[in-house]
């Protein structure tokens, strides 16, 4: 049986397994998930299945409630804290022979761990040698890891677009060390695409995937270092850091114009301005990273998202409008981002 479709067969075992850990994340059994887990081994599902299609599964599932809306920030928190528990309880082989050295991090401000933890375990697995150095690893303490442990790759991790700037630092930074670098996470496209776009030696679209490639062969080493601007030469119209940096200032523009184009919103309780200041400062986020990366569907499809949550909530999506065209007055001077708030705001009717 090949590879691929050995995968097939194991994750369609594991998929009754992992509907019952989902269900015990829902009710937040923390003793009932590690129960699924110790149960699915001793079916006969090898460990590097329960990891990845039992308790990966499970939390891609958690990731789908989240962002739907249907789950809370803290019953996404709880729900993740017991899949890293139950992680922790794998039991992951000293490997006998180690293949290498692969250091294992997520990029600055990106607080997502679980699924470049769940990378680490499986390259473990696998017969490497890993440091996890976790979540929110600022670029020069990572640097500085390199230059000591000398790894034969790195592997980034970033789960929003709006780490791209960042995760584009650390990218050149690492090889600037001559260490290649693998990139993976929802922040880097479905595709891969902005991961080429910064520049990365390899993509990955999930554990497995960026495993069997490692396993293949370790990208060659970076030839020399290079500045973050001769992969974006747009950059050098200053859209990108004139919006990153006048973020809080085009936020309260917005807030203080929205009342009076928006008269609904004077009703507002204290919650509801409040979680108002949290999408609209997103919002800015958003159209800063789509500037950086010269990719207006990272605004425009952060745009869609948010007016189906604001539906959610019963909130009209059609106050986005009123808000895009304040950004819009502001930032009169700067055409890639009107071209983009443009294309947002034309693009909001078919979500709503």
């Amino acid at each position: 049986m090949g590879a691929r479709a050995q995968a097939s067969e194991d994750a369609a075992r594991a998929r009754p397994w992992a509907e019952k850990l989902w269900s015990a994340l829902r009710s937040w059994d923390e003793y009932g998930a590690l129960d699924v887990v110790e149960s699915a081994l001793d079916s006969g599902l090898d460990v590097e299945s329960v990891l990845l299609d039992v308790i990966g599964a499970a939390q891609h599932h958690v990731g789908i409630e989240w962002a739907a809306n249907r789950m809370s920030v803290a019953d996404e928190h709880t729900a993740t804290a017991i899949n890293e528990r139950a992680v922790a309880a794998l039991p992951i082989p000293r490997p006998e022979n180690e293949r290498g050295r692969i250091v294992v991090a997520c990029v600055d401000q990106e607080w997502h761990g679980l699924p470049a933890r769940i990378l680490a375990e499986t390259l473990k697995l696998r017969g490497w040698r890993v440091d996890y150095l976790g979540a929110q690893v600022p670029t020069g303490h990572l640097v500085g890891r390199l230059h000591r442990s000398h790894p034969d790759v790195v592997c980034l991790s970033s789960s929003l677009p709006t780490r791209l700037p960042v995760a584009h630092g650390a990218i050149t930074a690492c090889q600037a060390t001559g260490v290649p670098v693998m990139a993976g996470g929802a922040a880097f496209g479905h595709d891969g695409r902005y991961a080429r776009s910064l520049g990365a030696d390899g993509w990955a679209p999930q554990a497995r995937a960026a495993a069997d490639q490692l396993a293949a062969g370790i990208p060659a080493r970076p030839a020399a270092p290079r500045l973050t601007v001769h992969d974006l030469p747009h950059l050098e119209d200053q859209e990108y850091t004139y919006v990153s940096l006048s973020a809080s200032r085009l936020l309260a523009y917005v807030l203080d114009g929205l009342e009076e184009r928006f008269p609904a919103m004077r009703e507002y309780s204290v919650h509801q301005r409040d979680r108002t200041e949290e999408d609209l400062a997103q919002i800015i986020d958003f159209l800063a990273a789509a500037l950086y990366m010269d990719e207006p569907d990272i605004f425009s499809g952060f745009l869609l998202w948010t007016a189906e949550i604001l539906e959610a909530r019963h909130v009209p999506a059609r106050s986005l409008a009123p808000a895009l065209d304040l950004l819009a007055e502001d930032l009169r001077d700067f055409p890639r981002a009107l071209v983009m708030l443009d294309a947002g705001k034309r693009n909001l009717p078919s979500a709503l």
